[in-house]
């Protein structure tokens, strides 16, 4: 395969210490300023989220994300306020300080600038972007690729080390606008736009990308390739026998359903299930 941009070292083995890794989503509990805040503590929501850190890392999991998700509807980055991302970068300080765990951060919606301020705060290693390059209609509207702005403030902070986690074909969205592009031309230019690995993903938060989709964004990059939803003990084996790593969190919750804590018995099963995927080279 040809080369699309400059040799970088490989991102999952740099960060986790391994050749396949499982993250988990710490789904943060709304903030201060969301829709659906209703006076819960900052000292709570902390606790919240260290206690599904807890079980995920219990559970065998080898990193974790933390995600503003409790804050739906999701805004625009520009609308974004700086609250957001205090809160997350105390809470990432929080994990980091008590498990060690590799790190990343996402910022809904698209905020890449935010969460590269947080990750950097809160020693976070990477961040996940869902629209890297191009644009797309998502729920919240037009969203524009962040690439061109995010890496020069990266490197206005001198946070070159913060690894950028891309999705292509993001879920939630509408990719009309780019239909006369192949998914593999889409994936091309988020490795073109230097991320350091590619996000695979289904329709929704829960619906995993299909087999065909994931074989062919590994056809498009030398990137490491994570699917980023609807993974499940069912089909885990699979996907990882093609990518170089999970994004999981539902099917890690109680009764499967996103707005509740991870249940660590569901995260063992999971990773028991995963394990003999994880050992192949």
């Amino acid at each position: 395969m040809a080369s699309i941009s400059a040799e970088k070292s490989n991102a999952i083995q740099d960060i986790f210490s391994r050749k396949k890794a499982v993250i988990g989503v710490i789904h943060c509990d709304a903030f201060p300023g969301s829709p659906k805040y209703r006076g819960k503590s900052i000292s709570d929501i902390i606790d919240r989220a260290l206690r599904d850190a807890d079980n995920y890392l219990s559970g065998g999991v080898h990193g974790l994300i933390v995600e503003n998700h409790g804050d739906i509807p999701f805004a625009k980055p520009e609308d974004i306020g700086p609250e957001t991302a205090a809160f997350m970068a105390v809470i990432t300080e929080k994990i980091r300080e008590r498990f060690g765990a590799p790190l990343g951060i996402n910022v809904l919606a698209n905020a890449a600038i935010p969460a590269i301020a947080t990750a950097l705060a809160g020693g976070a290693d990477f961040v996940r972007v869902n629209q890297w390059a191009n644009a797309y209609i998502a729920n919240e509207g037009f969203i524009e690729g962040a690439a061109a702005k995010a890496l020069r403030y990266r490197n206005q902070l001198r946070a070159d080390h913060i690894r950028v986690f891309a999705d292509s074909h993001v879920k939630h969205g509408s990719h009309a606008i780019v239909a006369d592009r192949s998914i593999q031309e889409l994936t091309r230019d988020v490795d073109f736009f230097e991320a350091d690995a590619v996000i695979a993903t289904g329709q929704r938060t829960g619906d995993s990308a299909t087999l065909s989709e994931i074989d062919e964004i590994r056809a498009a990059t030398e990137l490491p390739l994570l699917v980023g939803s609807g993974v499940t003990p069912a089909n885990v084996c699979q996907i990882l026998g093609r990518t170089q790593g999970v994004i999981v969190a539902s099917t890690m919750k109680v009764d499967g359903v996103w707005w509740n804590e991870v249940e660590l018995a569901r995260v063992k099963h999971f990773m028991s299930v995963a394990q003999a995927a994880l050992e192949e080279v």
